[in-house]
């Protein structure tokens, strides 16, 4: 879609938010954050509710609000959905949460960081602090792939107590299907160089490294979010045996336990405290996260949890133009009388 210049302009600011919590992690990540802040045209942020966008495995905030050709960035959209009243007015906030290890699922881990923590207790107050936006029954989330997956795990563990509605757009769940079949690329990867750490160390040196070894870099940045080891280097710890790819089932089961799928529930209770939560995914992922969503979908019918569901025709990638559904239903929920629809 061509970007509308006729348009109200909404401003970006942006915040610096000095962690506490993450001056500690393992991978040498910077403290010092930045988050980007979306206030529409004609407003301060007083009042508004607050949207957090969790950006994808290799993103950053600061990848939706840079400019795009051909097209809009997040603000831009924001600007139209606002302009031409398909949506009310929002604060949203675009926090940085890229790593060493190439991205973020947004939970605690003692290697990645507490990532979790630090969204819930330093970035989203300092947002609210500074802008007047959000507060309790006004905060929502949303993200696409590894966001989408902070997205769906952060409304089953803080739905109704934190958060009060959320959007996952091809989330990460159903992890057999998702992680299970990387495991012999990513071993390939690391016995061309040895170990784990020698891996890190070339990739770290090359100024082109291959869309595999990018993917391989991802796996092991799932195994230091979801079963981290203090004692490894960078903390990572593959769930399959290095020599043989033969699963190890007590480190493989710490990855599931992180599944959304396994965790809905437990957590069942919690999505039911939401305004409102949305999911979809396209009919061709290429990551095959059509099934984990359809899984969950019908997990969330038999437990009688309101959502909203669709698929699309579309892969895993080039899907911005998705937040056109989600952004308007999200703060539709957290603007009190606003229009339904």
């Amino acid at each position: 879609m061509r970007h509308r210049h006729d348009l109200p302009t909404g401003t970006v600011h942006r915040l610096w938010c000095d962690s506490k919590l993450l001056g500690a992690n393992m991978l040498g990540d910077p403290a010092r954050r930045g988050i980007d802040v979306y206030v529409p045209a004609g407003h301060d942020g007083a009042g508004l509710p607050l949207l957090v966008d969790l950006v994808g495995f290799t993103g950053s905030g600061y990848g939706h609000t840079n400019w795009k050709n051909f097209s809009e960035n997040v603000p831009q959209r924001l600007d139209r959905l606002i302009a031409d009243d398909e949506m009310p007015p929002a604060v949203v906030a675009f926090p940085d949460c890229f790593t060493r290890l190439g991205g973020n699922q947004y939970i605690n881990s003692v290697a990645m960081g507490p990532w979790e923590d630090y969204l819930l207790q330093e970035a989203v107050p300092l947002v609210e602090r500074e802008f007047g936006c959000g507060g309790q029954d006004r905060r929502g989330v949303f993200g696409k792939s590894s966001g989408g997956y902070g997205a769906i795990v952060h409304a089953l563990r803080h739905g109704g107590t934190f958060w009060a509605a959320a959007a996952c757009h091809s989330g990460d769940m159903g992890f057999e299907l998702l992680f299970a079949g990387d495991m012999p690329n990513t071993v390939r990867a690391v016995a061309k160089h040895g170990s784990i750490e020698a891996f890190m160390t070339a990739f770290e040196e090359n100024q082109n490294p291959s869309g595999d070894d990018i993917h391989a870099l991802m796996v092991l940045a799932m195994a230091a979010t979801y079963d981290p080891d203090p004692d490894a280097f960078l903390g990572i710890r593959l769930p399959v045996t290095l020599d043989t790819c033969e699963f190890i089932a007590d480190r493989w089961a710490n990855h599931l336990a992180w599944d959304p799928l396994t965790m809905v529930d437990r957590h069942a209770d919690n999505l039911k405290a939401l305004k409102a939560l949305f999911i979809d995914c396209g009919t061709r992922d290429q990551y095959n996260l059509l099934y984990g969503a359809r899984r969950m979908h019908r997990k969330l019918d038999e437990l009688a949890i309101d959502h909203e569901y669709q698929e699309f025709d579309g892969t895993h990638s080039s899907i911005d133009y998705r937040m056109d559904e989600s952004l308007p239903f999200l703060a539709k929920a957290l603007t009190p009388d606003a229009p339904a629809g």
